[in-house]
């Protein structure tokens, strides 16, 4: 049945009860219109128009849930669908709809994978820059200060060391700057031992207390699923840094069924859900490379936990 017949339907049914209660109901109008028939035709009027109205409402419920989730649908949220039933335009309209989040929420996560390995790619250019060209000039330039440094007198001599723990100090940084935009340890020693370096290197520099909880069982993973867990967890790290005022967090990598589940837990201020920033909303594109579900559960003053739970590769479940 279309919209129009469905509208006419439920118009035709109140019509039809308020023309049979007419001609049966033992009511009379007179010229001129006494007080107590103009209050029963009043009364009348006023039933057929709530009930026409609750019978609208009812017949165009879908329409009511089809308008509210598309002023609330997040293709980084994929999965929310309205469920389809009944039969005639309504259903069907229903049925395009969540067929075109399908088609939508595919080319979203194309498009993120596209922009993610660009900037992946670029990461890996800079990094690889900075490490042969900048890295190995300052390196020249502290042999430099170094030779200067023993043959000079003082107080030049003093300068000239000075200059060289500059040079060094700023060495260490572009090294670790390298470290941060290509993961080398990740490629050559694994997932655990990249994290354990990650959280190492940030509760160095922080100041932060940071708890490690590794399982040593996990599965085989493909670089493409690590390297997500890794930027997520450095995200997740970087957030709290600078906006949680954290004084302890907790970062965990453990297996679940047919799954290996990252979380980081903080016990700073929180954040509201509706104040996503960049950086989550980064991750949470990250989370649809994979296929992975990212939750993070968080109120006002009792701390972030962020929880991502990627899938185990089929291919690599199999692997004792």
């Amino acid at each position: 049945m279309s919209l129009f017949w469905r509208i006419f339907g439920l118009n035709a049914v109140v019509l039809g009860f308020a023309t049979a209660l007419l001609l049966w109901a033992p009511v009379t109008v007179s010229v001129p219109v006494l007080l107590t028939e103009a209050v029963v035709l009043v009364g009348g009027m006023g039933v057929m128009l709530v009930a026409n109205g609750a019978l609208l409402r009812w017949g165009l419920s879908p329409l009511d849930r089809l308008t509210k989730l598309m002023t609330t649908v997040d293709l980084l949220r994929p999965g929310q669908r309205l469920p389809v039933s009944g039969g005639g335009e309504v259903p069907e309209l229903i049925r395009t709809f969540n067929a075109m989040l399908d088609r939508l929420e595919h080319e979203r996560a194309t498009s993120s994978a596209r922009v993610l390995l660009a900037q992946e790619a670029e990461r890996r250019r800079i990094a690889q820059e900075l490490h042969d060209e900048v890295g190995q000039s300052m390196t020249a330039i502290l042999l430099v200060l170094g030779r200067a440094a023993d043959d000079a007198d003082e107080p030049l001599r003093g300068e000239l060391h000075q200059a060289q723990e500059i040079t060094r100090e700023s060495l260490d940084e572009v090294r670790r700057l390298v470290r941060r935009l290509r993961p080398g340890v990740l490629d050559d020693l694994g997932l655990i031992s990249a994290l354990t370096s990650l959280t190492h290197d940030f509760a160095t520099h922080t100041g932060l207390r940071v708890v490690r909880r590794f399982d040593t069982d996990l599965p085989a993973l493909d670089h493409e699923t690590e390297l997500v867990l890794y930027r997520v967890a450095q995200e997740s790290l970087t957030n709290a840094a600078r906006h949680a005022d954290a004084e302890r967090l907790e970062v965990g990598l453990g297996r679940a069924e047919g799954a290996v589940v990252l979380t980081i837990t903080d016990d700073g201020r929180g954040i509201e859900a509706a104040c996503e920033g960049a950086g989550i909303r980064g991750m949470r594109e990250r989370a649809l490379l994979i296929g992975a579900a990212l939750d993070i559960t968080s109120a006002p003053g009792t701390g972030t936990r962020i929880r991502l739970t990627a899938p185990v590769p089929a291919s690599r479940k199999k692997q004792p």
